[in-house]
């Protein structure tokens, strides 16, 4: 973090040392109570100098520390659009089935559920087990 000595501290600066306190707590270098000490001194500071002692027996954290993980999302996006794609060809053939009952006067046999039920069965069975993913059934977490 790069400060200059001997000016006032701004918000974001005291906000930028939590964050790294946060970070040290999480690594274990510093325990709950500690950390709300330090935090309690940062929002205490008035210099630059002051948020510099706050962080002077901690060592300097890494870049590759410090870029969080993007979290997978926990269905892939072909899983995503093959649903949408399932979900929209639902809705149209039930439309399609109600429009035809209305017309007739009375409820038709149900056809849309040999459209709807096998294809949703099989999404589900592939997102499930996570079969043509190369996840043998592990979770993305």
């Amino acid at each position: 973090m790069d400060i200059s000595t001997g000016t006032r501290a701004s918000d974001a600066e005291r906000d930028q040392v939590v964050r790294l306190l946060g970070r040290h707590m999480a690594d274990g270098r510093i325990d709950l109570a500690e950390y709300d000490q330090r935090v309690a001194r940062v929002y205490g500071t008035a210099t630059r100098d002051d948020l510099q002692m706050v962080l002077s027996d901690l060592p300097k954290l890494s870049k590759e520390s410090a870029a969080q993980p993007n979290p997978r999302p926990r269905i892939p996006v072909w899983q995503r659009i093959e649903g949408g794609s399932w979900l929209g060809v639902s809705i149209l053939v039930l439309v399609i089935w109600a429009a035809i009952s209305i017309g007739v006067g009375e409820f038709t046999y149900p056809w849309p559920v040999w459209v709807i039920g096998p294809w949703g069965a099989v999404l589900a069975f592939r997102m499930l087990t996570g079969w043509e993913t190369g996840r043998g059934g592990k979770r993305a977490g």
